[in-house]
C-alpha cells in the first residue's frame, strides 16, 4: 500500500534531520543493500550447516565414546537450525517475506465467520487488478 502525502512528507523530514544530524551514518544507510546482508547470512548458514554435517558424521562414525551420541545430536540440531534460517533468508530475498497480507488473511479466518465463495473471488480479482496497476 503506498504512503499518503502526509506520511511521505514526514519521512522526508526525518531523512533531512538524519542527514543534518549524522551525515556519515545517513550515507552508510543509503549505500547499504539489504540483499548483501542477507546473502552474507546465507553463506554463514551454509557454513553452520556444513559444520553440523561434519559433527553428525563424526558422531556416527566414532562409536567408542558415549559422547558421540551427543555430538551427533548437536550436529543434527546445527543442521536443522541452519536450514530453517537459510529458508527464512531465501524467502526474504525473493520478496515473499512480507507477512502483512498473510497475517491479515489469518486474522480474517480466525474470526470464525467465513465469507461466501463469490466474495473471496471478487476480492482476489480486485487485489490482482490493483497489483497490476489497474490497467
Amino acid at each position: 500500500m503506498p504512503l499518503s502525502e502526509h506520511e511521505q512528507r514526514l519521512l522526508e523530514q526525518i531523512e533531512r534531520a538524519l542527514v543534518q544530524d549524522d551525515p556519515k551514518f545517513a550515507n552508510t544507510v543509503r549505500t547499504t543493500n539489504p540483499r548483501t546482508y542477507l546473502l552474507r547470512r546465507l553463506w554463514r548458514g551454509l557454513l553452520v550447516f556444513l559444520l553440523g554435517l561434519a559433527a553428525l558424521i563424526v558422531g556416527v562414525s566414532l562409536n567408542k565414546s558415549p559422547y558421540t551420541v551427543i555430538l551427533g545430536v548437536i550436529g543434527f540440531a546445527l543442521m536443522l537450525l541452519a536450514g530453517v534460517r537459510a529458508a527464512a533468508d531465501l524467502k526474504r530475498i525473493s520478496g515473499r517475506g512480507n507477512n502483512n497480507e498473510l497475517a491479515a488473511r489469518r486474522a480474517r479466518r480466525s474470526r470464525g465467520r467465513r465469507t461466501p465463495f463469490t466474495e473471496r473471488l471478487e476480492e482476489r480479482w480486485r487485489r490482482r487488478w490493483e497489483d497490476r496497476g489497474g490497467l
